[in-house]
């Protein structure tokens, strides 16, 4: 597509749709959203910019592939899950970090939760980008 006001407008969007994508899925835990949610709202943005800009640009712009994406996200939603077989526990159970915690307990948590919902917000963003750059290279 020629249009000089989609290709503009396109680079704002993707920006404002990928931020609002690590909102949600930062969000997701707690409240709705998640990993799966912020994916397809950080690949939706990038849908946009192939079809304002081009495949080319769109794979220049993303700088990985999108499978190589989807199998670090794979890679790190499984870490995330088997990492509860280290403290005995069942698959997939929640492990937690207090960061900077002190004596009050009061800190930055982490947990193997987060780690997994980044995983899937990979792996659904690798796998959308990959399906619509094969079908858009095929027009």
């Amino acid at each position: 597509m020629n249009s000089i006001i989609l290709s503009t407008g396109a680079k704002i969007v993707v920006a404002i749709l990928l931020v609002f994508s690590v909102f949600m899925l930062l969000r997701g835990h707690n409240a709705p959203g998640g990993g799966f949610i912020g994916g397809l709202i950080g690949a939706s943005g990038f849908v946009l910019y192939t079809i304002a800009c081009g495949t080319t640009e769109a794979r220049v712009a993303l700088r990985l592939k999108p499978e190589t994406i989807a199998i670090i996200g794979l890679g790190i939603a499984l870490l995330a899950g088997l990492s509860a077989a280290f403290f005995g526990e069942p698959l997939f159970t929640g492990q937690w970090l207090i960061l900077g915690g002190g004596e009050d307990g009061k800190g930055l948590p982490l947990s193997t939760v987060l780690a997994f919902d980044i995983g899937v917000y990979l792996v659904v963003m690798g796998a959308i980008l990959a399906l619509v750059f094969a079908l858009e290279e095929e027009i």
